[in-house]
């Protein structure tokens, strides 16, 4: 009894050190560790004042001040924009309401609904459709009403969303590398399908030169909202990479909305103003330049307003930006400045996109939120415009055999196009039937004209109902099936190379 004692007391010494020792191990650690916390704190305490001294441009409540009375004048502004004569709200939100829900179940039905084998549709099919059945079936047209100052609002915003979200999403190193490929095959299929609209639909529909390349520009516009998700689903299981064709693809897509809407812009302009075609000329080039001069300027001012101090900048950031774009797209279209709303946004937009580095990527997803609550909205809204009571009997056939061939012509040019650039038949072949699909520019400068005739020119209703009609076509029929062909051929005719992450993880496991 008496030996077991001291053993059990010189076992409870040891372990009393030995609990002692890492505590005192501890203690030096976190000695340590603040006297670094301390270092470091003292050094960046150092560099605020460094920081906060600079004037121009200004910091803290100075900048935070500036800021936000900016974005209160620009919200006042589209509230004025808004505003109209003539508005029943009650009945105009009532109407909204259904529209926004009626599309947004319709393209969540389109989600659901898969066929084996088949790639999924597009959601802004469903919604697409969804307007047109209201507009269509007299139950529901006799009691849904959307005033047209509203209805005309909510597409400019929408288009000033797809503006932002093209030059927030050009990439500057992606131009830099691809640049002569790049520009070749968003300023080549677009120019070519626009003019070849507008020769057959001289010859076919007999609309006037004017009204002609303002409907080739119309059709011109590839869509992003199609291209983009494809091209990156094929970029992750590594289809096409090794040339760089999706990153090619969705860099192109972006130029090639740019053009057509600065080209709808120039003709819109010439359509509707008085005067000889020289003249309208000179005022599309001046509206030019001042979009461009204007969103420079406002770029720059958005690189430094709001600044790096601010706490949830990127959110400040992106409602700064929407509104000071919506704000100068909805007054260039009152004042009738065409074109100069568009292009101030869109060299805003990538222009201040080039010292955001990280903070870019918060901006855009901010800009993704409010377009996934006006994309319904503006689909909805497109297919309310088509009535097919209001249609002409040989309309359709028309129209399909217009938008047909001028899309053929642009498959065709946009194959020879690429022949110089290094890639294979397979690719070129994939390339050229990438450049179908049309579906969100078409759904904005569609319902614009209409819209721009009925309150400017109302005798020049029907050619912008018929470009109505071509481009809610274009949408209905190239919308699906460019989807289809870009998901089906993708992995036929594109070369498959080991994806990055792939790459990462095994190298990952050789360092361990």
């Amino acid at each position: 009894m008496y030996t077991t004692e001291p053993n059990t007391e010189h076992l409870e010494d040891k372990n009393i050190q030995s609990s002692i020792t890492p505590q005192i191990l501890e203690d030096s650690n976190t000695s340590k560790h603040e006297e670094t916390k301390e270092t470091v704190i003292s050094r960046t305490e150092e560099i605020k004042p460094q920081m906060t001294k600079s004037i121009c441009p200004p910091q803290g409540t100075l900048n935070r001040s500036i800021t936000t009375g900016v974005l209160l004048f620009m919200i006042w502004c589209v509230i004025w924009s808004v505003s109209g004569s003539e508005r029943d709200p009650d009945e105009n939100l009532l109407g909204l309401f259904i529209v926004f829900y009626s599309a947004l179940i319709g393209g969540k039905l389109l989600e659901i609904i898969r066929i084996p084998s088949v790639p999924q549709l597009p959601p802004l099919l469903g919604m697409l459709l969804a307007g047109f059945t209201i507009r269509n079936v007299p139950f529901f047209n006799a009691r849904i009403h959307v005033n047209s100052i509203w209805s005309s609002t909510l597409r400019n915003i929408a288009l000033t969303l797809i503006l932002i979200k093209a030059g927030l999403g050009l990439d500057p190193q992606a131009l830099k590398n691809l640049k002569r490929v790049c520009f070749r095959l968003s300023l080549g299929p677009c120019l070519m399908e626009a003019c070849s609209a507008a020769v057959v639909s001289h010859y076919l529909m007999n609309f006037p030169w004017e009204w002609g390349f303002l409907l080739g520009f119309v059709v011109g516009a590839v869509s992003p909202a199609i291209v983009v998700p494809s091209m990156l689903l094929l970029q992750e299981h590594g289809y096409g990479t090794e040339k760089g064709i999706p990153t090619l693809l969705v860099a192109a897509s972006s130029l090639d909305d740019i053009i057509a809407i600065t080209g709808f812009s120039t003709c819109m302009g010439i359509v509707f103003s008085a005067g000889d075609i020289f003249t309208n000329l000179l005022h599309s080039f001046r509206n030019v330049v001042l979009g461009i001069l204007l969103g420079v300027v406002l770029g720059i001012f958005v690189q430094y307003f709001p600044s790096e101090d601010q706490t949830n900048l990127s959110l400040k950031r992106a409602f700064l930006v929407l509104s000071m774009c919506v704000t100068a797209v909805l007054v260039s279209s009152h004042f009738g400045i065409h074109g100069a709303g568009g292009l101030c946004t869109l060299m805003m937009t990538f222009t201040g996109g080039l010292s955001w580095s990280k903070d870019k990527i918060g901006v855009q997803k901010v800009i993704s939120i409010a377009w996934d609550i006006f994309q319904p909205l503006l689909f909805g809204l497109v297919g309310l415009e088509v009535s097919v009571a209001s249609l002409k009997s040989n309309a359709i056939g028309i129209s399909v055999a217009t938008m047909s061939l001028a899309l053929l012509i642009r498959i065709c040019f946009t194959f020879l196009l690429m022949s110089c650039a290094g890639f294979n038949f397979k690719e070129k072949i994939f390339i050229a039937l990438s450049w179908i699909p049309k579906a969100t520019v078409q759904a904005v400068l569609g319902p614009l004209a209409l819209e721009t005739a009925r309150t400017k020119a109302p005798n020049l209703e029907p050619y912008s109902k018929d470009v109505m009609t071509i481009a809610f076509l274009a949408i209905l029929i190239t919308a699906p099936n460019g989807a289809l062909i870009i998901n089906l051929l993708g992995p036929k005719l594109l070369a498959r190379q080991v994806p990055n992450k792939i790459i990462l993880e095994s190298t990952r496991l050789e360092l361990h």
